[in-house]
């Protein structure tokens, strides 16, 4: 191996010597870096951003965005902040990836590993603090006055001896350890920094933390501790200006959720007081409004209106109304207590399965961690002190006005239409209005295939109707229901719906600031209607639908839902023909085509606006350039901020074009190609083809050479001399085999008539719902040298029985209504399951083929890569399986992506390019060597 490593490095010396660019391998990964956390500061004085490799530690890079110099650099940094004042920097200090990796292989715990560190600057003074051993820390949102840390526990001292552990009587009686009580953590140190005098004030014993938006009040959770009598436990508060502290309750407990209202006049929390070994904890309700000497109890088990048997649930949001008036938390049933009493291993366990559950048990069992969590909205009137329940197990989706002011509520269900999910994917829910002030609630619409939309003011619900195809409005100011009238020629619904299912919305963009009109998408153009007559425009006047551009509203003020009235708004656009990118502008007082700003073969990420100012940072990238920060006023001009991946001009790249063709049946076709950055026509290359659904879309996407977790590593084959396909499918129903040799094939025979395809060395790969058709095509015909099949379905009659288990739905749906667009359930058309289902076909299959089938998959069972395995075998066909075990559907741990790439390029390489073939694929790789020979060697 050692041989093999020297001789790869003296190679790429060679090349560089002679002036020739080396390809991509497989140990360039780790450096490959991405922009992350982008940040502008709020009059866009600065702007910050982390460099992070795919294997390394981060670099905290903030600059002045208008010279782009550097104003400030840092190693192993991703979270920070900039104080509204602009004139300081918070952020977290990563330890080092070395150091993280050091102690995982001496299987350091949890509380042993290296801790973060907190560096705060002074941009004025240039000053750098760095405080060790930070485990959080929070700056006021509307002041910079402060900045507070909490700091992580201190390392144990595994010096002393253990003492030995005696367990008494009472410790044999728990079933499990869940049903025995943990004893409550001690809490650590907070600090509270004053920014501009640089005082410090510290709080002992604190598990929990708030600071007011204003940076007046510090609120706090603390436990007692050991070594200090003096620190009690309970909830405090903390002026900030007069450092006056405030005991809201005393007592151990537990404490959590704490908010404050706007204006940091009133603040609210949970907790209990239960003895700690009790095995249930009702928790109460407190408010507190600096009115009083301590936090009052406004909600408990006993308040009038509470549910039977419910109580305020720990896992509920607690929040206020805009103006103060309404508190809002979650409820939930008291859980019962377990019987601890109970011997483990002499009770059944068993899950039972009924049919009249609303959800399949492993369904119920793969969300029982959230189930478990569940709570339903409840509101205190903090003028009258009325308790209302608004939500509950059957109505409990509910929508408030954005600022929680207003008197109605929406809530929506699903409920009694449930167990239907399991064949239509999708439930019928109904919506209705709650009037918070009177708790009266009326039915607004009922069983409809549709997402209810909430206004921002609570004046209007909006939805659309996926059986009728058109968009409605409920108004609460005059009760009434309106269909919107679309334009003739015109669908809200999407244009190119291929499976057998009612085709989904284009979403929308959302309520004006006046709520007058609701802006609504088509395919291309944006529409703005009347939502109390249902009479609408195009507001981009067919701007869109004439020249094939997608225009999109961009949301820019994150903290606001309503579409601003004044000035002009932004659009993002698409290209749909040559897929360009970019933005155009226009007003919401005129209809007219939008003004464009600009269009370019690149991909761009949403704006992030200052917030003070019209000026943004953003990303572009496109199959040549990684994706690099931009900052600009107009988007017409800008300067380039960061410059990541330098190390690619060292390599041979690749370049990205469409290409169209028309398939047999008459269909107009596109995909993409690319090709080595050194093509020479006049060479031969082999081909990989990679489909999944449509891709083309992402043209100007930048692939990055990284460790695939199913995909095709596309960079990687592409600078390895290799053409990568990869075309757009549409489907018909009932057919998507047939589908997929229709624009599959015919694309593959498109590129084949030019000379610079090697038509004998083409090769095919897919995951998922790719792997199928990977299954399926190399039954039909044998043009392919050979194929990669990740996670496929080859037998549609065990698949349409089996269970999705990462979600636990079963998997009746994908045939019947979604992507595996069968259309019809295997006793209506039997025939259609056969003619699809590869595994009948196998003994047709004359091309090698690789299976990826992992036993942790969540979303396709992995027998059916089994099935197809064994079939293969038992055909004497060449088959090869890779298990990643306990892997999911697309490979997750670093080192097992890192395994796949190097066999998927040994695998392909040996029949596209006549390489040596590894040991693994010619001897296999024995139970008795697992783990300790991946047989990676080449057999010559």
């Amino acid at each position: 191996m050692r041989k093999i490593i020297l001789l790869s490095s003296f190679t790429f010396c060679a090349l560089l010597t002679f002036g020739q660019k080396a390809p991509l391998n497989h140990s360039v990964y780790d450096e490959w870096q991405n922009v992350a956390n982008k940040q502008i500061s709020i009059q866009a004085k600065w702007v910050g951003y982390s460099v992070t490799p795919q294997a390394g530690d981060a670099n905290l890079f903030v600059k002045n965005p208008k010279t782009t110099a550097i104003a400030f650099n840092y190693p192993r940094v991703e979270n920070f902040s900039f104080t509204k004042d602009e004139e300081f920097l918070a952020f977290l200090i990563k330890p080092s990836y070395a150091d993280v990796r050091k102690a995982k292989i001496k299987k350091k715990k949890p509380d042993e590993m290296p801790k973060d560190s907190l560096g705060i600057l002074n941009f004025g003074s240039k000053n750098l603090q760095k405080i060790a051993n930070v485990k959080s820390f929070a700056l006021p949102e509307n002041n910079s006055n402060v900045l507070v840390y909490l700091l992580d526990k201190e390392l144990a001292d595994t010096t002393k001896a253990k003492k030995p552990n005696k367990k008494t009587d009472s410790d044999y009686f728990f079933a499990d350890e869940e049903a025995k009580p943990a004893a409550s953590k001690e809490g650590t140190v907070l600090v509270l920094k004053y920014l501009k005098s640089n005082n410090d004030v510290t709080f002992k014993g604190v598990t929990d933390y708030l600071l007011s938006k204003n940076g007046a009040y510090l609120l706090y959770n603390a436990t007692a501790v050991k070594k200090d009598s003096a620190t009690k436990a309970g909830v405090f508060i903390f002026e900030i200006a007069t450092k006056k502290t405030t005991n809201l309750t005393s007592g151990k407990g537990i404490y959590k959720n704490f908010v404050f209202d706007e204006e940091a006049n009133q603040l609210a929390f949970v907790g209990n007081k239960s003895a700690e070994k009790a095995l249930v904890k009702p928790f109460d309700l407190y408010l507190y409004n600096f009115k009083t000497d301590s936090a009052n109890v406004v909600v408990t088990k006993n308040t009038a209106g509470m549910p039977l048997e419910n109580t305020v649930s720990e896992n509920g949001k607690v929040f206020f109304s805009k103006n103060g008036n309404r508190l809002f938390f979650g409820t939930a049933p008291i859980p019962v207590a377990k019987d601890t009493t109970i011997v483990d291993f002499e009770v059944a366990k068993v899950d039972i399965w009924n049919y009249q559950d609303d959800y399949l048990q492993p369904m119920q069992l793969a969300n029982l961690s959230r189930k478990l969590k569940e709570s339903y909205l409840a509101m205190v009137d903090l003028k009258s002190g009325k308790f209302t329940q608004i939500a509950t197990e059957e109505l409990n989706n509910v929508d408030l006005p954005e600022d929680a002011n207003g008197d109605f509520a929406l809530i929506s269900s699903d409920y009694g239409n449930r167990v239907s999910m399991q064949w239509e994917g999708s439930t019928l829910r109904s919506a209705y209005i709650y009037n918070l002030a009177t708790g009266n609630k009326t039915l607004i619409n009922k069983d409809a295939r549709a997402n209810y939309r909430f206004s921002p003011k609570g004046n209007y619900v909006a939805w659309f109707d996926r059986k009728e195809q058109n968009w409605y409005t409920y108004s609460n100011l005059t009760s009434k229901k309106v269909k919107l009238l679309q334009a003739k020629g015109i669908s809200f619904g999407d244009e190119e719906n291929d499976v057998p299912d009612d085709a989904s919305d284009y979403s929308y963009a959302g309520f004006t600031e006046d709520e007058k009109q609701i802006l609504i998408y088509d395919r291309y153009d944006i529409w703005a209607y009347n939502p109390e007559t249902g009479l609408g425009k195009n507001l981009t006047n067919g701007y869109g639908r004439t020249n094939q551009i997608t225009f999109r509203y961009i949301h820019l003020d994150k903290e606001k839902k309503a579409i601003k009235l004044k000035g002009d708004i932004l659009l993002t656009a698409f290209n749909n023909v040559n897929k360009q990118n970019g933005f155009y502008s226009h007003s919401l007082s005129k209809i007219g085509n939008p003004i464009k700003i600009v269009m370019d073969d690149y991909s761009f990420s949403t704006p992030i606006k200052a917030k003070d100012i019209n000026q943004y940072i953003y990303e572009k990238d496109n199959y040549k350039e990684s994706a690099n920060v931009y900052f600009s006023s107009d988007f017409k001009s800008e300067e380039k901020l960061s410059d990541i991946n330098l190390q690619q001009s060292n390599y041979n790249w690749g370049t990205a074009e469409l290409v169209n063709w028309t398939t047999p049946k008459g269909y107009k076709a596109t995909g993409v190609l690319y090709k080595p950055e050194d093509f020479d026509p006049n060479k031969k290359y082999p081909m990989l083809v990679y489909f999944y659904e449509k891709v083309s879309d992402n043209l100007f996407n930048y692939q990055a050479p990284a460790p695939t977790p199913s995909r095709l590593n596309i960079s990687y084959f592409v600078s390895n001399g290799y053409l990568v396909f990869t075309p757009d499918i549409s489907y018909e129903i009932g057919y998507p085999g047939k589908s997929a040799e229709e624009f599959i094939n015919s694309g593959v025979d498109f590129l084949a008539k030019n000379t610079w395809v090697n038509a004998a060395k083409i090769g095919i790969q897919g995951q998922s719902w790719g792997g199928y058709q990977v299954a399926h095509l190399i039954t039909v015909n044998n043009k392919y040298a050979a194929a990669w099949s990740g996670a496929p379905v080859v037998n549609m009659f065990s698949a349409y029985g089996g269970i999705r288990w990462q979600s636990g739905m079963n998997r009746q749906f994908q045939y019947e209504k979604t992507q595996s667009r069968i259309g019809a359930t295997i006793w209506e058309k039997p025939e259609l399951y056969v003619e699809n289902s590869p595994l009948f076909k196998m003994p047709n299959v004359q091309t090698p083929v690789v299976i990826m089938a992992n036993d942790g998959d969540g979303a396709v069972p992995w027998y059916q890569g089994i099935e197809m395995f064994t079939a293969l075998r038992r055909l004497g066909k060449p088959v090869w399986m890779l298990n990643y075990n306990g892997e999911e559907h697309n490979l997750i741990k670093r080192e097992n992506r890192k395994d796949i790439s190097i066999r998927e390029q040994q695998f392909f390489d040996h029949y596209l390019k006549d390489a040596p073939a590894p040991v693994w694929m010619i001897k296999g790789v024995p139970a008795t060597e697992k783990g300790k020979n991946w047989g990676f060697e080449l057999v010559k």
